[in-house]
This record gives structure tokens, sequence and C-alpha cells, in this order.
């Protein structure tokens, strides 16, 4: 029997996100996932595997390379492959395309935060970072909220504006404070290691959904903003103790640990209590929510 390879555009053709989110959520509610990862270093360059296995749906490993050095040769510098295997056997069900995974669990994972977290009438959404990851933002937060008007704001001005042209109906923000205070939904995916958005910008009803810092040493919002806000996390496992944004904050005792209210594994509590209210949702990631995802695509795949 030959083993399906699912590349990018054959597979992504299949896809739409909401019926992803749909998936994430029902991948939540099977039990909870066993994950690991593991790191190996060579100089400069990493190899990261990450596995998880989910009873009633299935394992699967995802491996990326990363070397730096890869531009100067004009070679990407981020490659990998996803293996999806059987949950009752074992055996191998699908390759699928890394970064096919990569896009689509990074951007629903935010959309599915968002769409249980801000309000429904949420219409200003702010990109903070213009880089691969708000390309795709701007694809999911755009199914998600169909009347929703964009703004995108970078430190280059001229890296948003390249985004904006490729994004229709998208605008340029020039001052950053001011573009948080005007927006209901402020989707941050920046590689920053010290906050850039600050918690005094925050405006009653805001929805904050951070995405960019993934190592222990980055950050994208201050103290206070977490302060103000009622935070959630797509996943204890993957923030706490991993994860800057949050681990730094708990150590200096800026937050507790009660001050994160819930993850997709309380869809319950995971829900907007006032119209007021400010809510902030941490995108931690994770190779179970590769796993749901990669699932999904293979589905979406054999079904068309």
């Amino acid at each position: 029997m030959s083993i399906p390879i699912i590349g990018f555009d054959e597979g992504e053709a299949r896809l739409d996100w909401l019926r992803l989110t749909e998936a994430l959520a029902a991948g939540h509610r099977l039990p909870e996932a066993e994950i690991g990862d593991t790191f190996l270093r060579r100089g400069g360059d990493t190899l990261l595997s990450r596995a998880a296995w989910i009873d009633g749906l299935g394992a699967l490993v995802k491996t990326a390379t990363i070397h730096p050095g890869n531009t100067e040769a004009g070679l990407p510098t981020i490659n990998g492959a996803v293996s999806l295997f059987d949950d009752r056997t074992g055996v191998l069900k699908a390759m699928v395309d890394f970064h096919l995974v990569t896009k689509w669990k990074t951007a629903g994972d935010s959309l599915l935060g968002a769409l249980r977290l801000a309000r429904k009438d949420a219409r200003n959404v702010l990109i903070v970072g213009a880089g691969t990851v708000a390309r795709s933002l701007f694809e999911a937060f755009g199914a998600g909220f169909p009347d929703a008007r964009f703004t995108v704001w970078n430190r280059t001005r001229a890296k948003a504006e390249a985004l904006a042209a490729d994004c229709p109906g998208m605008a340029v923000a020039g001052e950053l404070e001011a573009a948080v205070r005007a927006a209901d939904i402020v989707v941050s995916a920046t590689m920053a290691t010290e906050p850039v958005i600050r918690g005094d910008w925050l405006q009653p009803g805001q929805h904050l959904n951070l995405i960019g810092a993934y190592r222990a040493d980055m950050r994208e919002v201050d103290d206070a903003a977490l302060q103000r806000g009622r935070v959630f996390v797509d996943s204890f496992d993957t923030t706490i103790g991993h994860i800057g944004e949050i681990a730094i904050p708990l150590k200096s005792g800026a937050i507790a640990r009660e001050d994160l209210l819930a993850d997709f594994y309380q869809p319950e509590a995971m829900t907007r209590q006032r119209e007021d209210e400010i809510t902030v949702f941490k995108n931690g990631g994770g190779a179970h929510l590769d796993l749901m995802t990669a699932q999904h695509i293979l589905d979406q795949w054999s079904d068309g």
C-alpha cells in the first residue's frame, strides 16, 4: 500500500480555516495528548523533533532543521518533515508537507482562541509584525471575522507596506500605540525579546492574541498587559515554564499560576464573561496541535 505524500499546494487547496478550528476543538475533546520534544544543536544549527500521541486520533513526529547560514547559499533556513502514524497499529499513514502543517496549525490555533475570547462584534484587527506568519493571520482572521478591517504595524515600515500590498484592504499603521488603542483585536507575531506592546495602551473590551514568543527569553507584552487582562493559553504544558511570555512574569511574581485561567482542554472556562473585559491568549503551539492539524489535512485530502 502506498503512503500518501501530501504537498503544500494540493493540501492547502482543500482546507478551510473555520473547519480547521472545529477539528482543533474536536481534538481537545479526546484524551489529553502525550507530548515530547528533543533538541540537538551543532554550533548555530538546530535539529528539533516534536512528538505527540492522542488516543483515538493518532501519533505524529514533526522534525525541523534550522540552519541560519543557509541564507548565504540561497537556501531556506527552516526545513522539516511531518510523519503521521495510525493510533492503533503504529503504521505510517501519511507524510504531510512541513510548512503546510506549520502554517495552518499556527494561525488556526490563534483563530480558535480569538473566536472564543474576542467580542462577537470585533471589527478592527491589528497585526503586529509583517513576517510570514502575518500573512497566515490575515487569511485566518479574515475567515473568522469576515467583516474585519485589517491594519499592520512593523518596526520596518517597508515590510509592512509590502505585506499590505499583498493583502487587499489592509492599512499600514504609523505609530504602534495609537494602532493598539484603536483595535478590537491585537494579534502579535514578532521576534521580540523585549515587550513591544504596553499594558497601559490596552482598552476595555479588547482581545490580545500573542504568537511570536516561543523561547524562554522572548516576550511581546509587558507585565501590565497580563495583569490587566484575563489570561488564557492554548496548552499549559507548552507554555508554563517554557515560554518567556508566561515564564518570566510567573518567576518574578508579576502574575501567579492561578491567573492562567484555562487552556483548550477546558473549553467551558475559555470564554469572555463581560463585553468590557480585556482577554489575553498565548499561542504556545505544540506537537499535539500539529497532530490535530495534520490529521485534518489528511482527512480533507482523502475526502477530496
